[in-house]
């Protein structure tokens, strides 16, 4: 059972979703920093030198903090739009690869429907002369 779990734990595709976790958390932090420490102090100042992260509501003994709820919100929004942005460069790619390998390489005789090549201009099977 032992080496069975290392052979799994060893394939590539475990290995990439490990490092994919990884480098995703510290992206992850990189764009908190960012909203954090740059857009929103941005923001605050554009709307009058106001501090986002104070912005609360209070409801008797409960208090909502909605600022930080907009900073996460922003910080949420920038991630899912770069991923969106890597994974549809990364498809263009995949695409571009997947036309270039699928040309055919057969046709179907018209006479009794079997599978030739396609340069064939006499099906092998019935001898038809193919157009």
């Amino acid at each position: 059972m032992l080496k069975e779990f290392k052979e799994f734990a060893m394939k590539g595709s475990v290995v990439d979703l490990a490092v994919g976790v990884v480098i995703g958390g510290a992206f992850g932090k990189i764009v908190t920093s960012l909203v954090d420490d740059i857009i929103m102090p941005l923001v605050g100042l554009l709307l009058g030198g106001v501090d986002y992260s104070k912005w609360t509501l209070s409801l008797g003994d409960a208090t909502i903090n909605y600022g930080l709820f907009i900073g996460s919100v922003l910080d949420f929004l920038i991630i899912s739009f770069s991923i969106f942005f890597i994974i549809r460069q990364l498809n263009k790619f995949k695409k571009k690869e997947v036309v270039e390998e699928t040309k055919p390489t057969t046709k179907t005789c018209n006479y009794c429907k079997t599978e030739i090549p396609i340069d064939a201009v006499k099906c092998p099977h019935c001898t038809s002369s193919l157009e």
